[in-house]
């Protein structure tokens, strides 16, 4: 089994980046204000993640990267506004990979007691990823991306799922960071 720490997982990311940056680029150059400065801001959390390297396994690094190029397609090429599960999708897999990251640097100091107590772990990085869901639709209903109800409900349901996925694999990562603590000298 590869390490989610495996060198080619940040290689990816790297490539990744590229690409985001030019999907940057081709947003400013269709005028569109909104979709540039959210894809930019992506691209610079992205560069944080990377930057973070000793605290992240590399893998954290590319799916947020993944997150921020489907981001991507749906501003540059309007799949957001697409038939089909587009939006959904996104939002589901935006929210597991902010989730993911952010929840394992909030509770890293603290993996080593969570060693014994999965379930509250699970929950805790869970909980972590719903309210940053329930954020991200407030602040899409304040720039009035969204206007409907059912989205915004079915948003929130994909940000809970993507949330909770986020939870389970950060359990994974932790017993991999805390076996190999364990047996570093």
């Amino acid at each position: 089994m590869v390490s989610t720490n495996w060198r080619g997982y940040r290689i990816a990311a790297w490539v990744g980046q590229f690409i985001l940056a030019i999907a940057v680029v081709v947003e400013m150059a269709q005028g569109n204000f909104q979709g540039t400065i959210t894809l930019a801001g992506f691209l610079a959390a992205s560069f944080a993640f990377v930057a973070l390297d000793k605290l992240l396994p590399a893998l954290f690094d590319l799916l947020f990267v993944v997150a921020a190029l489907l981001n991507a397609g749906g501003w540059v090429w309007k799949l957001f506004y697409a038939p089909g599960p587009y939006d959904e999708i996104t939002h589901g897999f935006t929210t597991f990979s902010i989730t993911l990251a952010l929840g394992f640097l909030a509770y890293n100091s603290l993996l080593p007691s969570f060693r014994q107590q999965q379930i509250l772990f699970v929950l805790a990085i869970a909980s972590f990823g719903i309210a940053i869901g329930a954020l991200w639709e407030i602040f899409e209903w304040l720039i009035r991306v969204i206007n409907d109800l059912d989205d915004t409900i079915m948003d929130l349901v994909m940000d809970s799922l993507g949330a909770t996925l986020a939870g389970w694999v950060s359990l994974q990562a932790l017993k991999e960071r805390t076996s190999a603590s364990e047996n570093t000298p």
